[in-house]
């Protein structure tokens, strides 16, 4: 009996295998000929991975695109859930990235220069001001995206709260910002690899071809590849952070081979300002770049299923990453370096141990760890030239997906990498070997000033839209009760966070066109001088007054503001009764844990 049941299946007892009918497309009549399955061979496979699949795009359904429009409205509650970050990526990678994700040069070897300019109490306030509106930043970035899905920028709260054009130019100034980090993030670790080639035996090229190769590589293995390297990278950049400012402490209060105890000596001696105002201004674009990527914390902890549960906790880890990682490891870089050593970052030049997280190990004359700290420097350059080929190739795709770029780089490969993005984020990566040409310190330079001030547009942006965008809602007839998750700073926060971006904007005009010395330089000089610290200024007036003409945009009024499509239907009260279960179970060890994470 069972063996008849086994043949009956089809099971590996039955002689012969009782093939399905085939029906042909000619007659309609069954065929029962034996089929033979073939399977590709993984070279093919591979090949055909490649090829595209029209029905992919990198803007999900129900999101809000960059040109206003909404993609499938009826499907907006199913957006986030259609998006590959959100259906690929599990929490222990988001929890990472947002603890460590954007921590990278900017910390380790470009706060250096910052120190050069400005001395250490320029760092703490730049740094600890900027750590402030980001805080502001994030929150109202948090309540729009809960409420709005977006798709591949920011920029979509500008075109919809601001103007059309200012959104097409915040588009493109996110993805140009993106494009600059990789090929600076890559010079940035040929300074690096002086420090073990002092001789410089060896061609930095050899060097960029290997970085470029690995980081190409784990963009090619898509999004799953991106979550489990910055996985790797963050717990690296995040325990290193952590082990140098138990070290630096003791360093400080004279634990070093010299027993020698340190303090605020170096805040007396050469002091704690270099060059004055104008030397602490110079330092807020530094101390943008060093911040960029922390406002993608607020759509990561949008992307769940309970907001009000997720971005409590994503805002909170933002803070204690800008309180611990940020101003503490900085305070105590300022402490244990002088401001005018010659081994630190200044302009137009790049020393082999320009980091100062490197000098102040070595100061102390501990013959090992500098060359661990160089390893993880070198790790989080991996890092951040892995996200910024993710986070730009993803970002030229929704543009295209939304008419603002060329339509090729709309092209998704089967295995939903949008290919033609991430060719071109290479491409602009052979910049990078710029590294042998004897003026990577210029270079680098360049593509900070660039990348630097663009982060300051963004989050100027999103600070105005939210302003927007409340006020919209209140003439509406809206109140705040309606609100998934509300920005705790609100539009106070809001407002600070918008003025404290239009001042650095100013402040930067100002040490542009007058930096410190300008008297001593020409008119070359000083025209390069400026670009130097505006380059990106006029990049995006270009972008904005080019799409206004063409397109005779006008500034969205805020009774006219669409405040219905798109929107992201919440059950609040659900939520809200699940919130307050979940409270009640948790032992009192996880409610004061919850306080403060």
């Amino acid at each position: 009996m069972n063996n008849k049941d086994d043949i009956e299946k089809g099971s590996q007892y039955s002689k012969d295998r009782i093939p399905s009918p085939i029906y042909s497309t000619q007659t309609g009549e069954p065929s029962y000929e034996e089929t033979t399955e073939i399977r590709q061979n993984i070279v093919r496979q591979l090949f055909e991975s490649f090829k595209r699949d029209p029905t992919l795009t990198v803007t999900p359904r129900g999101a809000i695109g960059g040109n206003g429009r909404v993609f499938d409205p009826e499907n907006a509650a199913l957006a986030t859930a259609n998006s590959p970050l959100a259906r690929r990526l599990k929490g222990r990678h988001l929890q990472m990235i947002a603890i460590g994700g954007s921590i990278g040069t900017g910390l380790f070897v470009a706060s250096g220069k910052a120190l050069e300019a400005g001395g250490p109490a320029s760092l703490l306030i730049c740094f600890s001001l900027i750590g402030i509106m980001l805080y502001c930043t994030v929150h109202a970035l948090g309540e729009m995206a809960v409420l709005f899905p977006v798709a591949g920028s920011f920029s979509a709260y500008s075109t919809r709260f601001i103007d059309p054009a200012w959104g097409f130019a915040m588009g493109w100034n996110y993805a140009m910002q993106w494009l600059c980090v990789l090929p600076l993030e890559i010079i940035a670790a040929s300074i690096t690899l002086n420090y073990w080639d002092k001789q410089q035996k060896y061609d930095h090229a050899i060097f960029v071809t290997i970085f470029l190769f690995v980081i190409v590589t784990i963009n090619l293995f898509g999004v799953k590849g991106y979550g489990e390297a910055e996985f790797f990278f963050a717990i690296v950049k995040v325990i290193a952070v952590i082990g140098y400012i138990l070290l630096a402490i003791v360093l400080n209060c004279g634990g070093g081979l010299d027993g020698s105890y340190i303090g605020g000596r170096y805040w007396h001696n050469p002091g704690a300002f270099h060059n004055g105002f104008k030397g602490l201004c110079s330092v807020f674009v530094t101390a943008a770049f060093a911040f960029a990527g922390t406002e993608l914390v607020g759509l990561a902890a949008a992307e769940t299923a309970n907001p009000r549960k997720s971005l409590p906790t994503a805002v909170k880890q933002v803070f204690w990453r800008i309180t611990l990682f940020y101003i503490l490891s900085l305070i105590l870089i300022g402490l244990l370096v002088p401001y005018d050593d010659k081994r630190l970052l200044s302009g137009g030049t790049a020393n082999a141990a320009a980091s100062p997280f490197v000098i102040s190990i070595t100061n102390a004359g501990i013959e090992v760890l500098p060359s661990v700290m160089n390893v993880v420097i070198l790790i989080a350059v991996l890092s951040v030239g892995n996200s910024s080929i993710f986070g730009s190739s993803r970002t030229l795709a929704a543009l295209a997906d939304q008419g603002q770029a060329p339509r090729i780089f709309a092209y998704i490969d089967r295995k939903g990498r949008p290919l033609v993005a991430i060719c071109f984020a290479s491409v602009l990566g052979l910049v990078a070997y710029a590294a042998d040409s004897g003026a990577q310190g210029t270079v680098l330079e360049w593509m900070l000033a660039l990348s630097g001030l663009s982060s300051v547009f963004t989050w100027g942006s999103i600070n105005l839209a939210h302003i927007r965008f409340r006020r919209a809602w209140r003439i509406q007839g809206h109140s705040l009760d309606e609100l998934a998750f509300r920005s705790q700073p609100g539009v106070i926060g809001s407002w600070i966070g918008f003025i404290f971006n239009v001042l650095i904007l100013i402040v930067q005009f100002w040490v542009g066109v007058w930096p410190v010395g300008y008297g001593q330089l020409g008119v070359r000089k000083q025209v390069e001088n400026f670009f130097l610290y505006y380059l990106a200024a006029p990049v995006v007036i270009m972008f904005y007054l080019g799409y206004k003409i063409w397109f005779r945009t006008s500034i969205m009024r805020c009774k006219d503001m669409d405040l219905h499509s798109g929107i992201r239907e919440l059950n609040l009260p659900a939520l809200i009764a699940e919130e307050r279960a979940e409270r009640a179970a948790w032992p009192r060890w996880k409610r004061a844990y919850k306080l403060f994470c």
